[in-house]
């Protein structure tokens, strides 16, 4: 038989046997006007068979022939270039020299007659009888340069130990510093909260959380700040629950114009917060309760500070755990604490002092203070009272120094961030001055 692929003369497909070619078998697939495909070419020549090996001996691929002409080669490469070293800082930004003022330019102002050395300068005048005015509080000296260069730490007595930070290991996003400030017509609100130092290197998330809003009818400052209770499994999410659970509800009865504020039910509230959040969207009961402390308990201090008809500022304020508040008085550099806490040893004054939210002591005590002329409003957590103690230490003489007059809200959290040895909670701390010592930016 011939070879499969090879075409007879007649143009037939070799490979068709005697069968395939007789009439039954074109009977069978041939019909009336349908054609059938006959090819009538021949088929294109095979490539011809590779030899065969000889018998026993496995087929081997030919050998490679050399090319005609070799590959260019590639260039060798160069060798590493050695690192170079960092440029060398640039210096800081000098602020620029304030232009010499001039008529054209200058702001009047109102100046009293001058004494009968009658010359001015650049404070006022230089004569006996001759003062400018009345004087303006000098701004906080800060603990460092005004440059990008200087936030290290501030240090207080002895430093702690320096590390980076670990990142906390929460779910959803903690950061490690808040700060936030602003006015309002009679008021200056200054807030920070850091991480403490022991969470920083255990990857813990900041625990302390504030919360501060102004109601606008009546241009009061509602506030709240708490401590989670580190035992608590979440009591990151249980401060802030608390603060903007308080502050909402103190900001509903000052809308409904209530003549006084009801703090057992802005205490409820709070805590309603912590069993709702235990609760997951089912109906909040009091089996709830304990599985909220276990979860989210907190401390809390929230208080209202109005200004009455003659432009004195009124601080009205409660406490559930062991957070605190203090009147700074910048004159006499003397701090008065308007709430109990733990002195600078730990020890607790009442043992009350320490039952977190959920639960909601009864009766519950509302602390009331005026805000003088030259005080400050500071309300924070033990990390901050822990360390301030009685404010006759170094602690209290820091920021003594620096919170006479209002603070940039950045510089309060630098501040707050100081380094002592073994003082490493979370600090929290919110500053309401009058507003008339806040130093105003010159225009």
């Amino acid at each position: 038989m011939d070879h499969p692929n090879s075409a007879d003369p007649a143009g037939e497909d070799a490979w068709v046997d005697e069968y395939e070619r007789s009439d039954g078998w074109r009977g069978d697939f041939e019909r009336p006007g349908v054609p059938v495909y006959r090819p009538s070419a021949a088929r294109p020549p095979a490539y011809p068979a590779a030899p065969l090996p000889p018998p026993g001996q496995p087929a081997a691929y030919p050998a490679p022939q050399p090319p005609d002409e070799p590959p260019p080669a590639y260039p060798a490469p160069l060798p590493p270039a050695q690192p170079t070293a960092y440029l060398a800082p640039l210096p800081p930004p000098e602020w620029p020299a304030k232009p010499p003022a001039t008529p054209a330019t200058e702001a009047p102002r109102a100046t009293l007659p001058s004494g009968p050395s009658g010359p001015s300068g650049p404070s006022g005048p230089s004569g006996p009888s001759g003062p400018s005015g009345p004087s303006r509080p000098e701004p906080y000296a800060y603990p460092y340069p005004r440059t990008t260069r200087d936030w290290s730490v501030v240090t207080v007595g002895e430093p702690g130990y320096e590390f980076e930070p670990r990142p906390p290991g929460t779910p959803s996003y903690r950061p490690d510093t808040v700060h936030d400030g602003w006015s309002t017509d009679r008021l200056t609100v200054r807030l920070a909260s850091v991480r403490g130092y022991a969470h920083r290197y255990e990857g813990r998330p900041r625990e302390d959380d504030v919360a501060v809003a102004v109601h606008g009818p009546t241009q009061s400052v509602v506030f709240a700040v708490a401590d989670g209770v580190s035992g608590a499994e979440q009591s990151s999410i249980g401060s802030a629950l608390a603060c903007r659970g308080a502050v909402s509800n103190l900001l509903q009865q000052l809308d409904s114009g209530v003549p006084a504020v009801d703090w057992p039910h802005m205490v409820r509230t709070a805590a309603w917060q912590l069993v709702a959040r235990a609760a997951a969207g089912r109906e909040p009961e009091g089996a709830y309760s304990e599985e909220a402390e276990r979860k989210f308990a907190t401390t809390l201090v929230a208080g209202v500070v109005r200004v009455d008809e003659i432009g004195v500022p009124e601080v009205s304020l409660v406490q559930v755990g062991d957070s605190g508040a203090w009147l700074l008085d910048g004159s006499r550099g003397h701090y008065q604490r308007l709430l109990t806490t733990k002195d600078s040893r730990g020890a607790a004054v009442l043992s009350s002092a320490v039952t977190p939210l959920p639960r909601v002591p009864s009766p519950l005590p509302v602390q009331q203070a005026q805000l003088g002329p030259a005080s400050v409003l500071l309300v924070g957590t033990d990390g901050f009272g822990d360390a301030l103690g009685d404010g006759t230490g170094a602690v209290g003489e820091l920021f003594r120094r620096h919170l006479r007059t209002p603070v940039p809200a950045r510089g309060l959290a630098h501040l707050l961030d100081f380094s002592r040895e073994t003082f490493d909670d979370d600090r929290t701390l919110l500053a309401v001055w009058p507003r008339h010592l806040l130093r105003e930016p010159r225009r």
